[in-house]
């Protein structure tokens, strides 16, 4: 089947955890981990509002639901012991742990011309791209490392859409978190929602996960 390009250079920005890959289950073991070492718990429908939230931000929500208190610094030695177990069940991720879609979908848009980066909040995103092998799918690479702004802040899309020289308004990105949907949205950029409609207010349109796309789907968004 011949793929012919768009007749502009359209862009799509992928979050990484919950879209590409699952490694939210992960992020929720080590967050569990720490607060059981601290004397309490905390529920799956509570690490539902940590998604796309950055690592201090997470800490201080945890901390709040667990009524525990701490100096900034002790907050710090936290976030970094938590980061420690999570770095360590991450280094055993395989391409077994993409997302159904996720390879298929990647590949039909190289090879449609159309441009793909990353944007995501984790710092350890070169990390799981390397040992899930989906690193050669990427134009460019926005995540924790070169971004201040936590989304919904829109930062980590608009640097990624300056990176691939596209406008925002021909960029489409895919979330699996409130905020990420939030963070397209103020940037000027269509958006998809990986995952429940009632938990992403405001995406253009919803999937349950990417195999349920296709490019040409992408490209009419692009057109609306």
């Amino acid at each position: 089947m011949q793929h012919h390009p768009p007749a502009k250079t359209i862009a799509c920005l992928f979050d990484l955890d919950g879209v590409l890959v699952d490694t939210a289950v992960y992020h929720y073991k080590a967050w569990k981990q720490l607060a059981n070492s601290l004397g309490f718990d905390f529920t799956e429908a509570q690490n539902e509002h940590l998604k796309g939230v950055n690592r201090m931000r997470s800490l201080d929500m945890i901390l709040n639901w667990g009524g525990v208190e701490k100096t900034e610094t002790q907050k710090l030695a936290l976030a970094a012991q938590k980061n420690e177990w999570y770095v360590a069940m991450i280094d055993r991720m395989t391409q077994a742990e993409v997302l159904p879609g996720s390879v298929a979908l990647l590949e039909n848009l190289r090879q449609a011309g159309i441009k793909i980066a990353l944007g995501s909040a984790s710092k350890n995103s070169g990390m799981i791209l390397q040992r899930t092998k989906l690193t050669h799918f990427f134009d460019a690479i926005v995540d924790g490392n070169v971004v201040s702004k936590s989304k919904p802040d829109p930062e980590v899309f608009v640097k990624g859409a300056q990176l691939l020289g596209v406008p925002v308004a021909d960029c489409v990105v895919f979330e699996d978190a409130q905020a990420g949907i939030e963070a397209a949205l103020a940037g000027g950029m269509k958006a998809i929602g990986v995952g429940q409609e009632a938990n992403l207010k405001g995406a253009q349109l919803y999937v349950k996960d990417l195999s349920q796309l296709s490019v040409k789907d992408i490209v009419a968004l692009t057109e609306k």
